[in-house]
């Protein structure tokens, strides 16, 4: 659930569209009995610090902010924050005191995590906080920096991510934890590339293999670090997955602005996400069912969940909150976790987070999902008290009580049992065995090892993280056989209450008078009214996809905003539909989905017949379903391919440039308009599961536009090539001068002097018949002329001037005589 401005997004998936009101955080009643009754029983805290945490959790949250991209170009975005507007905010006063600058999050590395105390009735009030709010429009607008919650950044901190690892984010979206790991993924590349580049300068190459990757580079030690094997290229992978498509697009707006070809978006229900197969390993034995399937190395699952971490920015969490929310969520997080342990590598980690504070969410989903994935021999918590040593933290709870709908706390699973044993099960319908801590199992877990962040100890959101470690490969234990509360049908269950309640005799006003008792007649008062988080919170079937409240970020709107339209599925339209998600919890795991081992065969395909050999380019037809959102079909170009011959030839690329990446979107394969860029493995997995039932929604970048050329009587209004325009060019002019139509590279190198450049930038320019055009986006443009020049000047589109000036001259056809006659006949206005 997000919002930004006015408006909103409610319900179960998130996605919505509701309107309402901007309400001032001040303004909102802050209080919910059993809310507070719920945290302070819990003994979560120590007495004497009760009072600072719900203090914290009723002042609004600070505005925090993130410069995204890799570490060379955030840093200069992050420089001119700090030597131009923290210096302008940090001379301002109000009433006497100077304000509060922005300030860098201490255990955030780099210092590229920001936040801002600031009163909003202060930011108003002077001009250097809207030049600093125009600052922060404009690069986040461009992807330079990322409005993101500060608790929010840590999960991806703690995934230990490296280059050349394979990452799935589960429940991605809005995106921005998702971006962070694809920084991650990207880190250093550009200093290997330069390494790569230089050596390919020097001809030190001994040789190079048939397909372009370098053979035998006389490296220094120092350049050996990192991952050469593709020419410096980051060969890693994150797949980023949504259960709403809505949503998915919304996560794809997030991190297009990375530009990054490692990047794959699905659209899967994260409780069965689906196995991904591999290409077929050359070596493979014969005789051998040869299917692989993708494992990864690290997972984040930042589950959905009841979100009462977040009432300082989600006011509605203090009206809404009931402890059912938590209790129709346990049994999906659950799912999701298990799920991510069973694709996970042996040695690979699973980072599992809510923005909860709530042990059933939490402590309990860790431990019923070790337990179900057979115990610490199997999968290890890892203990992550060093990590962010400026962190200010407190361990995960051993012993917690669980508070049923009707707000009664229960202290273990045997009072449940026992309350069962006399009869009726009114307001523990959700309850089961593995929302209560596991020593009442005989289960010894170090769940202190868990990370828990209250809003009070550094001015936060609460949230929850536990970090998980596979030791071995694993076989989950059916959900089945956790013990749960066995609901009876509405109708015997109210039958049997009624009898169960002393009445006096036989007398029909005593049992309706029970019956009361037991559903007592609705009313219209607003606590009858179904709050967002309890209809989204409701214990949906396994078959449909869950999407609870997850954190919010401002850049959530912008994303929906830029989300197409969708398309659907026809009768008659021939497009494969992914398979038809079960309405089993899945337990079986031969076949995949879910449990697919990497390199390893279906057994139960071992001794089947072999079946009829399908023709090369015949796909299997899975007939489509009537409102299907539907994705045009990603389909690669050979490498020899005329146009890609052509455009190697027009900006002489190097052989080691690897020439079979690239791709189209549409059913026929031609090149019409967009050429698309993709990573080797991102290749092998979209072209191994074409037509096998993955929904995949994005993956690839804009590598090549077609370009139409206009006319030589077209007016061009940028600036002049042609005649001696050139020499109002500078430095560039004779290179420009002297180079054909078509897209052309400008690559600025930091320098020395008055005018210097202090950061590295490539440009993209398009040259024409008479003119030069820098071909950037106008939000890019304006985000630079502030960044250099801090030049605020709104950009005029001058064409539209054109078509004005063109409307307003005469025809051709007509003598300057009519035109005077006729303006002679007119009559006069003043």
């Amino acid at each position: 659930m997000g919002k930004r401005g006015n408006k909103r997004f409610r319900g179960a998936r998130g996605g919505g569209g509701q309107r309402s009101q901007r309400t001032d955080y001040a303004e909102v009643p802050k209080q919910n009995p059993l809310f507070e009754q719920y945290y302070n029983e819990l003994g979560i805290l120590q007495e004497d610090e009760r009072s600072d945490f719900w203090n914290a959790l009723r002042r609004e949250l600070p505005n925090s902010f993130r410069f995204t991209g890799s570490k060379g170009h955030a840093i200069p975005v992050r420089q001119r924050l700090k030597d131009y507007y923290v210096p302008e905010i940090s001379a301002i006063e109000y009433e006497g005191t100077k304000v509060d600058a922005p300030v860098a999050i201490p255990w955030f590395p780099d210092q590229l995590a920001w936040q801002m105390t600031t009163p909003k009735n202060v930011v108003r009030r002077f001009p250097p906080f809207a030049s600093f709010q125009k600052f922060l429009v404009s690069e986040t607008s461009v992807g330079n920096i990322s409005r993101q919650e500060a608790v929010s950044m840590i999960p991806p901190l703690l995934m230990d991510v490296r280059s050349g690892m394979t990452i799935l984010d589960m429940c991605a979206a809005p995106g921005s934890k998702t971006a962070q790991l694809i920084e991650m993924v990207h880190g250093g590349e550009e200093a290997r590339m330069r390494k790569v580049v230089q050596v390919l300068k020097r001809k030190e190459t001994e040789e190079n293999s048939s397909d372009g990757h370098l053979m035998g580079l006389k490296l220094s030690a120092q350049e050996q670090e990192g991952d050469l094997s593709d020419e410096g290229r980051t060969t890693g992978l994150v797949i980023a997955n949504d259960a709403e498509y809505k949503r998915a697009h919304m996560l794809i707006h997030q991190v297009k602005r990375l530009s990054s070809p490692n990047l794959i978006v699905t659209n899967h229900d994260a409780t069965m996400f689906p196995s991904i197969r591999l290409p077929l390993d050359a070596t493979a034995r014969e005789g051998h069912a040869n299917t692989r399937y993708l494992k990864f190395d690290r997972i984040l699952a930042d589950v959905p969940c009841s979100g009462d971490g977040t009432c300082r920015k989600n006011v509605n969490v203090w009206k809404d909150w009931n402890p059912g929310n938590a209790l129709g969520l346990f049994s999906t997080q659950v799912r999701i976790l298990v799920r991510a342990l069973q694709m996970l590598k042996v040695g690979g980690r699973v980072v599992y987070s809510t923005c909860s504070m709530n042990p059933v969410e939490n402590e309990a989903v860790i431990s019923t999902a070790i337990e179900r994935c057979g115990g610490l021999a199997d999968v290890e918590l890892i203990d992550n008290s060093d990590a962010l040593p400026r962190l200010q933290r407190r361990s995960g709870l051993r012993s917690w009580k669980v508070m049923d709908k009707t707000g009664k706390s229960w202290q273990s699973w045997s009072e449940v049992e026992e309350r069962l044993a006399k009869g009726g099960i009114e307001g523990i319908e959700r309850l089961s065995e593995g929302m209560f801590p596991p020593v009442e199992r005989a289960v010894r877990l170090p769940l202190e090892r868990c990370m828990r962040i209250y809003p009070h100890l550094q001015d936060t959101g609460g949230f929850f993280i536990a970090v998980l470690e596979k030791r071995k490969e694993i076989r989950a234990r059916p959900e089945s056989e956790m013990k749960k509360v066995e609901t009876k049908p509405a109708i015997v269950a109210a039958v049997d209450e009624i009898l169960s309640k002393p009445t006096n005799g036989t007398d029909p006003i005593a049992k309706i008078d029970a019956l009361d008792d037991i559903a007592p007649p609705r009313t219209n008062s607003d606590a009858d009214v179904q709050s967002a988080a309890a209809r989204q919170n409701q214990d949906n079937p396994p078959s449909e996809p869950v999407t609870a409240q997850k954190r919010e970020i401002d850049a959530e709107v912008d994303a929906t905003a830029s989300v197409k339209r969708l398309k659907t599925k026809q009768p008659g339209d021939a497009v494969d539909d992914p398979t038809p998600q079960g309405t089993a919890d899945r337990q079986i795991h031969w076949p995949p989905p879910p449990g697919a081992q990497l390199e390893t065969s279906r057994p139960e395909t071992m001794d089947m017949p072999e079946q009829v050999p399908r023709r090369a380019n015949q796909q299997q037809y899975i007939k489509p379903r009537l409102g299907q959102p539907f994705e045009e079909p990603f389909k690669y170009l050979p490498s020899d391919h005329p146009e890609l011959k052509s455009i190697q030839t027009f900006y002489h690329l190097s052989s080691n440039f690897p020439m079979d990446r690239f791709m189209v979107r549409n059913a026929t394969g031609h090149p019409a308009k967009t050429i698309y860029y993709t990573s080797a493995l991102a290749r092998g997995i979209l072209t191994e599961n074409e037509g096998k039932g993955m929904k995949f929604v994005h993956c690839g970048i804009k590598m090549f536009v077609r370009q139409d050329v206009q006319s030589e009587d077209v007016l061009e209004m940028f600036p002049k090539v042609d005649g001696e325009g050139w020499k109002n060019l500078g430095e560039i002019g004779d290179r420009v001068r002297d180079i054909g139509m078509g897209c052309c590279v400008l690559r600025i190198e930091p320098q020395e002097g008055e005018d210097r450049f202090d950061e590295r930038m490539v440009l993209s320019l398009w040259r024409s018949l008479h003119s030069l055009n820098l071909m950037l986006p106008k939000e890019d443009r304006k985000a630079m002329l502030l960044r250099l020049y801090n030049d605020e000047s709104p950009l005029l589109d001058h064409s539209k001037e054109r078509f004005k000036t063109k409307a307003l001259e005469p025809p051709d056809d007509i003598s300057d005589a009519e035109i005077e006659a006729e303006a002679a006949e007119s009559p006069t206005r003043g």
